[in-house]
């Protein structure tokens, strides 16, 4: 049962009942710890997905049986981490990032996490990068968490190299707030949710930014 301030959030959702759940439910090990505070070690902006957002990630694969998976933007890897940890032992993850910076960190996380021989990490834009490893398809999954004015064209390439009943999942899905604003960010943002909608079943998870999750038909 729920009405629709629940629905949104906007009643239950207090800080510490979050901490008490993510505490219970999304523990964090050394590493983890790690990448998720790397902001304040390394000067890495602090936008990585939550702690329950990357416990999900790795369900979703799970429940998918994912074995080939694609990120955009892998930041300081703690997103990876959590995937990555969800695949079986001939599993592999691509994840990319612009920032050679960040991706050198992120290289230092994933081996501290012990899954740095299921992860490469690919060094460029992320167009590039993503035609790069197109020989690898048909994916798994891919998840799209980089710079939100390109969110349609990540979008039409998974649409692309996903295989039928792969996952394209999309954080920050609500444009921090301005999805529907007429600029490019919201229009690209909104042709990466129409898009999806056409080609995958999709929903779009209410998480504090928004998760769009989609399988292929």
């Amino acid at each position: 049962m729920a009405d629709p301030s629940s629905r949104k959030g906007e009643r239950y959702a207090q800080p510490e009942l979050l901490d008490w759940l993510d505490a219970l439910h999304t523990p964090h090990d050394v590493a983890l710890q790690a990448a998720y505070e790397a902001n304040e070690h390394h000067g890495i902006p602090a936008i990585h997905v939550g702690a329950a957002e990357g416990k999900l990630l790795g369900l979703l694969l799970q429940l998918n049986g994912a074995k080939r998976v694609v990120e955009v933007g892998t930041l300081a890897g703690y997103s990876a981490i959590w995937m990555a940890r969800a695949l079986p032992a001939d599993g592999r993850l691509w994840t990319l990032e612009r920032d050679p910076k960040h991706a050198e960190v992120a290289c230092a996380n994933l081996a501290a996490a012990g899954v740095a021989d299921r992860v490469e990490v690919v060094v460029g834009d992320g167009m590039e990068s993503l035609r790069s490893i197109a020989d690898h398809a048909p994916f798994c999954a891919v998840f799209v968490d980089a710079d939100k004015e390109r969110y349609d064209q990540y979008g039409r390439w998974a649409l692309e190299h996903l295989r039928p009943g792969g996952l394209l999942l999309g954080d920050n899905a609500y444009a921090f707030g301005k999805l529907l604003a007429d600029d490019e960010r919201g229009r690209a943002m909104r042709a990466f949710h129409e898009e999806a909608a056409a080609a995958l079943d999709t929903v779009c998870a209410p998480t504090p930014d928004g998760l769009l999750i989609g399988r292929k038909r």
